[in-house]
């Protein structure tokens, strides 16, 4: 385990409350929980139970860690709130949710999902562009399931509808090893900057 350069501890999770077609996106996930836990990481995730999500859950308390998931009131009745987990706190709806995540992790790590996935690192990556935090954000782009939405973003950017820096806040990586580097080599930026950024 190698040292961290920043204060990174706890690792936000936005992952599918399915485990898709392929078994390798169940493997990923389970890697995913034993190397935050093993690298000193607590896990803050959406709480279910169900799909992917449910895999982080079990995987990381199987692990010895600490993982906290927070989900609605309305998606405990749903996915069914995760009760092996040493915490989980059941809010009113999608806006608490996003926030009480935000607000307990320095770091995003996204691993396939559907639109909500997607939804929650998008928030991250406009908060990073705005200078409401400065976090990694970063995409597992297990067997190139997210390769053709780094494509997408680029033709926004050529068409000039995205800064290039915000595009590039938002890291594809092929393993979870790159994943732990990213996280460990981070190095926050300036928010007060984040105007300047948006012309960059």
């Amino acid at each position: 385990m190698t040292e961290s350069t920043n204060n990174i501890k706890n690792v936000c999770v936005f992952l599918g409350s399915s485990l898709g077609n392929r078994e390798i996106y169940k493997e990923a996930t389970e890697l995913l929980a034993k190397e935050l836990i093993s690298n000193g990481y607590q896990i803050v995730y959406g709480g279910g139970s169900n799909g992917l999500m449910g895999v982080l859950g079990d995987s990381a308390v199987d692990a010895g860690g600490y993982i906290t998931g927070i989900i609605t009131e309305q998606l405990d009745d749903i996915e069914v709130g995760h009760q092996g987990l040493n915490e989980l706190i059941i809010v009113k709806n999608m806006h608490e949710r996003k926030k009480m995540m935000a607000d307990k992790s320095q770091a995003v790590v996204c691993l396939p999902g559907g639109v909500g996935t997607w939804e929650e690192f998008f928030e991250s990556l406009t908060w990073n562009q705005l200078g409401l935090q400065t976090k990694p954000i970063i995409l597992l782009n297990i067997e190139n399931y997210y390769s053709k939405l780094k494509i997408f973003i680029q033709h926004a950017v050529d068409e000039g509808f995205l800064p290039q820096s915000t595009s590039d806040e938002l890291v594809l990586v092929n393993d979870v090893d790159e994943a732990i580097l990213q996280i460990k080599n981070f190095v926050p930026k300036d928010t007060s900057t984040w105007y300047q950024r948006l012309k960059d």
